[in-house]
């Protein structure tokens, strides 16, 4: 409810919010000016209003808690705990959203890496405006191949990862909380904006500098026109429409995008594309924080946890690995230990066409696993890969003196976790491991490679990867980013 005196130049602002299961309520008096010598100019209520706010006979509360973004899960609220106000969002708009979705054939970890580019303008945001980062709901992926798991959309972060933890970072929610807040609203979208690059951008001696306009689409969209509001993919949710789609020809970081938010007055905004729109913070001390944030939900970790110790006698007390549970205690330390085995991640499928050169065949990818596994007088060897299960007996022949595994669920486990808790428990195991071994350029091994630096594990033990067969060895090792701590 918003009160307004014309003889008064102070805007009074009542906001009530209900808190759940608490049979109480916040109050909110917000007054641009505090003149006690307009009392008498005032109306009663107004007068009422700025007397209590001016003369401290009431004390107004802040929506301040120690939960301040929360998850939504039925109808309970279960919130992760934070140190941030909520009354430092100013936004006169009230509480915005924003969606965003990325290029279809993208995977999983590149995924990954774009949600950390949106939470980093997110948590820069959140002081100045009060958005909501709306997670997008996991669908069918190109590696997500499995015909046994049932249907593969609309799958919530929860899944995946730790929500609480995310939230400690930046202020995200998941797409079941947004539809229950603007359920009311049809359309629920008021606009898309679908990243593209400029047509210009590949021009020989064209400057690069941070721009964007909104223009005509270079491609197709799909989005089209039903009515009066735009249908589309919209993570296969058949209730969710947009009412304006625009293209944005953009080049720049993510920072950029706040010229698009703050042109509009919309309460919800998606950005589509966004893989276009390139880190504010890579490698510093705010990308390590959200990166450290993106915690794997619990019951994954509980599952690589029960085969380290079963297959492979690994356990953090074993394996003399520190983390803590909250990953704002985490500091910087060197870890000299790991699993008594050595991880292995061998990409396949679309690399063997896509990286040809840098992708060895598996009889090359055995020569070098077993010279190194003898130079770390181990065992035992456990693989990560995409490989169909005639690769991986071929690739077991070739290392048969040693104790070769991989992670295959049982069938009611894979149906639980999906093919994307498979990958997440296979990196989980990987980035515990003594030695890793990953494949180049591969977005999988990148995300155990920072899981290990996260840890302390040693850099010579971490930033390696399998040769071609054409390259020969030695080749080109993966670049070393060092994790920083503020």
């Amino acid at each position: 409810m918003r009160i307004t005196d014309t003889k008064f130049n102070a805007d009074v602002t009542w906001k009530i919010r209900l808190k759940s299961n608490v049979n109480h309520r916040h109050l909110i008096l917000h007054l641009n000016d505090c003149n006690e010598h307009l009392l008498p100019t005032m109306s009663i209520l107004t007068r009422l209003l700025v007397a209590v706010l001016c003369f401290g006979s009431l004390k107004t509360h802040s929506v301040a808690e120690s939960s301040q973004f929360c998850e939504k899960d039925g109808l309970k609220e279960n919130c992760g705990e934070t140190k941030e106000d909520r009354s430092t969002f100013s936004s006169s708009l009230g509480v915005r959203y924003l969606l965003y979705d990325v290029n279809p054939p993208e995977g999983f970890n590149l995924r990954r890496d774009v949600y950390m580019r949106l939470a980093i303008f997110m948590h820069e945001m959140k002081n100045e405006e009060n958005w909501r980062l709306v997670l997008p709901p996991w669908g069918q992926l190109y590696h997500w191949q499995s015909s046994n798991v049932g249907e593969q959309t609309k799958l919530p972060w929860r899944m995946f990862f730790d929500v609480k933890s995310l939230q400690k970072f930046a202020p995200v929610i998941e797409m079941e909380e947004f539809l229950g807040s603007v359920q009311k609203k049809r359309p629920p979208i008021d606009e898309v904006y679908i990243l593209q690059h400029y047509k210009d951008v590949w021009e020989e001696g064209k400057e690069w500098q941070d721009r964007w306009n909104i223009e005509g689409c270079i491609e197709s969209i799909p989005y089209s026109k039903s009515g009066k509001a735009y249908t589309g993919p919209f993570w296969t949710y058949k209730n969710l429409s947009a009412q304006k789609v625009e293209c944005a020809s953009f080049q720049g970081h993510a920072a950029l995008l706040k010229g698009i938010l703050r042109q509009s007055r919309a309460k919800v905004v998606m950005i589509d594309h966004a893989e276009v729109a390139l880190h504010d913070r890579y490698g510093d001390h705010i990308y390590w924080e959200c990166r450290r944030s993106m915690r794997f939900a619990r019951h994954l970790v509980e599952i690589a946890q029960s085969f380290r110790k079963q297959q492979l006698d690994s356990s953090d007390d074993k394996d003399m690995v520190k983390r803590p549970d909250n990953w704002l205690e985490e500091r910087e330390y060197t870890t000299t230990g790991g699993g008594p085995y050595l991880a292995v991640h061998l990409r396949r499928k679309d690399f063997l066409w896509g990286r040809a050169k840098q992708v060895p065949d598996l009889q090359f990818a055995a020569d070098q696993i077993e010279k190194i596994i003898k130079k770390l007088q181990l065992e035992t060897i456990f693989i990560a890969t995409d490989a169909p299960k005639h690769e991986f007996a071929e690739l077991k022949t070739h290392l048969s003196k040693f104790k070769v595994l991989r992670f295959e669920p049982s069938p009611t486990l894979k149906y639980e976790i999906k093919d994307g808790g498979v990958a997440i428990v296979d990196q989980i195991i990987c980035s515990h491991a003594k030695y890793f071994i990953g494949t180049h350029e591969s977005t999988f091994s990148f995300r155990i490679q920072e899981e290990r630096e996260i840890m302390g594990f040693q850099r010579n033990t971490t930033f390696n990867r399998l040769c071609g067969r054409e390259e020969g060895i030695p080749c080109t090792q993966p670049t070393q980013w060092p994790i920083v701590f503020k």
